[in-house]
């Protein structure tokens, strides 16, 4: 989507939106290549046994086809929601191709959800069929009798007890599929993000999200795609910095995609993954390139042909930047966004010197300011609200189910990110703070609500409130403060307990990592918790 330019003020000058009319990612990911170029490589797999198996464009279509028809044949509408949980995979790629070119919608599931939050996503969004292994089906198992919309499993290892092997499912299906025929503002995703207060809320976004996200991602990537580009990133497919930063921009472009579990994030790994795949692209969230900088004499140990290197998440520093040029021989670009809006504003070493500490400049196609509370573009220099103004090809259609949320949202015209920032007078972004309650962990970002009712379930918890304490490796990671019920002693053992109570039915990404007992918790005259002196208290300590 963006011209070719030497400076950023001819990119952004020479770049206007052509988004059609009628629009189908499925279809402009999978079939417009295998239509083209069926033989071009779409997906390289790597087990975490170490087998290799690649895929092309072709094989993509003729999958994902045979899925439609399998999904069609059962009933699928336009409109129905399709459970997606898997981890990097064959089955994820082309079950998002399927679902989209069938006319449904994807619903994106991480891997390490446990019941709780998996319930809570899979009842709210009404997903009818769900796409997973035999881990996910043995989560589902327990869940049905609380789901009555699910009445389907698909499991790409199986099949197992309440669960059909996805392989029999689209046996004997036809590889020709006719595509549904839909606008660019119909819905394909719900992607979950977590808030401060309640539930995680569902945001709706249209075929166009992809288109949106192009320029963002081509800028971010020093004028994506290149002769020789291969992308790569530890981000899981469930999240939007995976699936619409990675995955469909790069099949999009017809690039190759490495997809690549590991069992358990190494920096010694990442880099060897890197030099044997001749990773050309990657996305490393700010957690993996600290985890990879703790790594002794890397530049001398791996040889390395990096062409760009993305990171989102937290602003980086000068130290962080120049290890990144000595170690992968290039300059990590910033960028930033939100589930809601993602990949607005990026740096581009092709075009500019990266500004250490500051974020980016706006990317072409979307207006990005500082606002106040109103809406109002702020005084250069001057903090506010980081804003992106609609409408925007990017931006959601709003929250699943949620009108009252969606309509907070916004100031006017102006989508408010939840973001603090200071925009200077040549439009350059620098990242002061969140404006709420949202813990940024691991490169996650973690409402502090899910997790406060997950712990009041617990049997000796009567009262608990959760914040982000300040790390050095993990940004954050979730300090719960908990008061007891009468009958139950503080202490380490309860801790322990506590935290497993967490891991194994919300998430394992989202268990407090810290616990302390308190007597009592700092209140509103209204009974909320006021998680502003908590997150004081955390960082003193």
């Amino acid at each position: 989507m963006l011209p070719e330019a030497k400076t950023y003020a001819a990119l952004a000058s020479g770049f206007s939106w052509k988004v059609p009319e009628r629009y189908n990612i499925g279809v402009d990911v999978c079939d417009k290549w295998a239509d083209r170029e069926p033989d071009r490589e779409a997906l390289i797999h790597v087990t975490e046994s170490g087998s290799i198996a690649t895929y092309s464009f072709a094989d993509l279509q003729a999958l994902s086809n045979r899925l439609a028809n399998a999904l069609v044949g059962d009933g699928l509408r336009r409109g129905d929601r399709v459970g997606i949980l898997l981890p990097q995979a064959p089955e994820t790629a082309f079950g998002h191709i399927a679902v989209l070119k069938a006319g449904g919608i994807a619903v994106p599931l991480f891997t390490l959800f446990g019941p709780e939050a998996l319930q809570y996503r899979l009842g709210d969004a009404g997903v009818s069929v769900v796409i997973t292994d035999r881990d996910g089906a043995g989560k589902l198992a327990g869940l049905r009798r609380s789901l009555p919309a699910l009445r389907r499993i698909l499991v790409t290892d199986g099949p197992v007890e309440g669960g059909e092997a996805l392989s029999g499912a689209m046996a004997g299906q036809s590889d020709h599929f006719t595509p549904v025929d839909t606008s660019s503002d119909d819905p394909a995703f719900i992607n979950y993000t977590s808030g401060t207060t309640g539930p995680p809320k569902g945001a709706l976004h249209a075929h166009r999200v992809l288109l949106g996200h192009l320029p963002g991602v081509e800028m971010s990537h020093d004028l994506f795609p290149r002769p020789g580009d291969r992308m790569w990133t530890p981000a899981d497919w469930a999240w939007i910095g995976g699936l619409l930063d990675v995955l469909m921009p790069a099949l999009h472009h017809g690039v190759t995609v490495v997809a690549r579990r590991f069992g358990k994030f190494s920096g010694e790994d990442a880099f060897q993954h890197l030099q044997d795949f001749k990773i050309r692209n990657t996305f490393l969230p700010p957690t993996a390139l600290k985890m990879m900088r703790a790594v002794p004499n890397a530049s001398d140990r791996w040889n390395l042909d990096l062409r760009t290197v993305a990171s989102g998440g937290e602003t980086l520093g000068a130290e962080l930047l120049d290890w990144g040029r000595r170690v992968f021989g290039v300059t990590i670009n910033e960028f930033y966004g939100q589930t809601e809006c993602n990949m607005v504003v990026s740096s581009c070493s092709a075009l500019m010197a990266a500004r250490p500490g500051v974020m980016g400049r706006a990317v072409p196609g979307h207006q990005v300011s500082v606002v106040d509370d109103s809406g109002t573009p702020a005084p250069i220099g001057e903090a506010g609200h980081i804003g992106v103004r609609r409408p925007d090809p990017v931006m959601f259609l709003g929250y699943w189910n949620n009108p009252d949320a969606t309509e907070r949202k916004f100031a006017g015209e102006w989508m408010l990110t939840g973001d603090r920032g200071v925009q200077d007078e040549d439009g350059w972004i620098r990242f002061v703070g969140r404006n709420d309650d949202v813990i940024t962990s691991s490169g996650y970002r973690i409402g502090p609500g899910e997790i406060e009712d997950c712990l009041i379930g617990h049997p000796a918890v009567r009262m608990a409130g959760v914040v982000g304490k300040p790390d050095a490796h993990r940004t954050e990671i979730v300090k719960a403060y908990i008061v007891l019920d009468d009958s139950a002693s503080a202490s380490a053992d309860l801790a322990r307990e506590i935290q497993e109570w967490v891991k194994t039915r919300l998430a394992a990404h989202e268990y407090p990592r810290e616990i302390a007992f308190v007597e009592a918790l700092p209140m509103t005259t209204t009974g909320k918790i006021i998680r502003k002196q908590l997150r004081e208290r955390a960082a003193r300590e």
